[in-house]
């Protein structure tokens, strides 16, 4: 006999970058809500299989000595940098994962076939660059944030919801509402661990956008776009020096776990779910499930 159905299962759309995209942001999210009886569906700009961006699996070449082909096998910062045991195995997962691997296109996307949204990020400017300034893809977000829908956004996932804006308002999706994404602190500080530490010969490595001539340092980053894209830029929030286990969520140190959320920070206004980086994923993707799951509007 088959078991009956969920009765609270959802369809969710997950675009990503054809490469790129962060493991972590993907494969943990996927893995949550599936085992929640959700059902996710991917899309890539053209419809074809992506690629997370491989050192963030490995840890190679995150090293100083990176560059030098033999050397880059030996990992120091990068066993920290990479991703966890934890993520690589879902991420392992994801490769039989029959709808990662046969994606839609953006253009062919159809939004109220879908229950809701969840935009995953990355850094890296060569593939991510594709999918934040899709067209076609912000006007799938619009269509969500407009429907009521539940959508969910996570670091670099918050600079393509903050792009996105609606044809009623012609403000940002974003506008009015409280958000997080990747701060400048951890952009900043993995950037300056490349410079000093790290792939020097290729320090914006962690920056997706850089500066240009007469621009403050932090300009470009994803917190400085989003804030700008926000009715006001208190509502961009982060942990707080008085939030329980402050150091844990804000040192960038720690990331959370299906038993332990405490490095997590995880902001809910209303139908909608931000979170910073990697660091925060399962609470990220728990959170989002029970949106889901109540139906909210």
């Amino acid at each position: 006999m088959n078991p009956a159905p969920n009765p609270t299962s959802k369809t969710v759309l997950m675009p990503i970058p054809n490469r790129d995209f962060d493991p972590s942001e993907v494969a943990v999210s996927w893995r949550i809500l599936t085992a929640q009886g959700h059902q996710v569906v991917f899309a890539t700009s053209d419809g074809q299989p992506a690629a997370t961006d491989p050192m963030m699996l490995s840890g190679e070449g995150l090293d100083f000595w990176g560059f030098i082909p033999l050397l880059k096998k030996i990992k120091l910062l990068g066993l920290t940098l990479r991703t966890n045991a934890g993520a690589r195995a879902d991420y392992a997962a994801l490769q039989n994962n029959r709808a990662f691997l046969a994606p839609l296109s953006y253009a062919e996307l159809q939004p109220m076939a879908y229950d809701g949204l969840l935009l995953p990020g990355g850094h890296r400017a060569r593939g991510m660059l594709a999918y934040l300034e899709s067209q076609p893809l912000q006007d799938v977000v619009c269509a969500f944030f407009d429907s009521g829908k539940p959508v969910a956004a996570i670091c670099h996932g918050v600079v393509l919801a903050a792009r996105s804006c609606s044809p009623r308002t012609g403000k940002s999706v974003l506008y009015g509402r409280k958000t997080t994404a990747l701060t400048w602190k951890l952009e900043q500080t993995a950037w300056n661990l490349m410079k000093f530490c790290g792939r020097f010969w290729d320090p914006a490595y962690y920056r997706t956008y850089a500066e240009q001539g007469g621009e403050v340092a932090g300009y470009r980053s994803v917190q400085a776009e989003v804030t700008r894209a926000l009715a006001q830029p208190e509502d961009f929030l982060d942990a707080t020096a008085d939030a329980p286990d402050f150091f844990r969520k804000s040192s960038g140190l720690f990331r959370d776990s299906a038993s332990d959320h405490r490095p997590a920070f995880v902001v809910t206004d209303g139908n909608y779910v931000s979170a910073r980086w990697p660091g925060d994923v399962h609470l990220f993707a728990a959170t989002f499930s029970q949106l889901l799951e109540a139906g909210a509007r």
